[in-house]
């Protein structure tokens, strides 16, 4: 089942005189449950698209369709509304509340949606002991390392089981190790929840954790990439030749 659509969106930025083509006619879609990871050099045009599909920017021309409504024709309280019920976000800079717990910091959401106290706490309780964070939801994010912040901010972009998770760059400010343990939970979350997820990244080990992965150049699709029956190494491999294709120089995009 197709869970969101992307078709021909365009985005310009600045005026007449000085005019740039940040994303130039792309198209695709996502199935429910998909985790697909969008990948390019710094420029080309995949945080843009991020934030089209969030409605932190809207797009020039062209149509996003989630559910089969057109996202980019929401206004007012609709659009309020489809952030804090359909989306779930997770930041490279984890976004948390300083003065919150971590508990707090993930009941957020769900106390502005008048959620019952007694689920509430079943509920974080649960994704707590998904992503393994039950014996830190009592502290402040001071007092956490950056690999527990971002499964912090994870559990609370799930929590409200949002029909699309975008996560930009979730790993960037992660050391090799939390960003393997994050990655897994990611993938635990796309298996046992069907959580769909996409994920803007530089990194090609990131990427090898997707079903999917998309390439972009220059604003439009360059290439994609399906993960099929290849182990996490062999899609790594191919991403990784993708990624010579795009610049020439793997340092260059991861």
């Amino acid at each position: 089942m197709e869970l969101l659509k992307v078709v021909e969106i365009e985005k310009y930025y600045g005026n007449k005189s000085s005019l740039t083509k940040a994303i130039d006619g792309i198209s695709f879609g996502v199935n429910k449950g998909e985790f697909v990871a969008i990948m390019g050099a710094s420029g080309s045009g995949k945080t843009t698209l991020l934030n089209c599909i969030s409605t932190i920017d809207r797009v020039t021309a062209g149509h996003i369709y989630l559910e089969n409504s057109d996202i980019t024709e929401f206004r007012g309280k609709e659009l309020t509304r489809y952030r804090r019920e359909k989306l779930g976000f997770i930041f490279q800079d984890f976004n948390l509340l300083d003065t919150l717990t971590a508990y707090e910091n993930i009941s957020l959401a769900l106390s502005i949606q008048k959620t019952k106290k007694s689920d509430l706490d079943k509920r974080i309780r649960t994704i707590a002991e998904k992503l393994g964070i039950t014996e830190i939801l009592g502290k402040f994010p001071y007092q956490l390392s950056g690999g527990e912040k971002q499964r912090v901010a994870s559990a609370r972009a799930i929590i409200t089981n949002p029909r699309l998770i975008l996560a930009d760059e979730p790993t960037g400010a992660l050391d090799s190790k939390s960003s393997k343990m994050l990655l897994e939970c990611f993938k635990q979350l796309n298996q046992d929840l069907e959580a769909t997820i996409m994920m803007v990244t530089h990194d090609s080990f990131s990427a090898s954790y997707a079903n999917r992965v998309i390439f972009i150049k220059d604003g439009r699709v360059f290439n994609e990439l399906s993960k099929g029956t290849d182990s996490r190494k062999e899609f790594f491999d191919k991403i990784i030749d993708v990624i010579t294709l795009l610049g020439g120089d793997t340092n260059d995009v991861i």
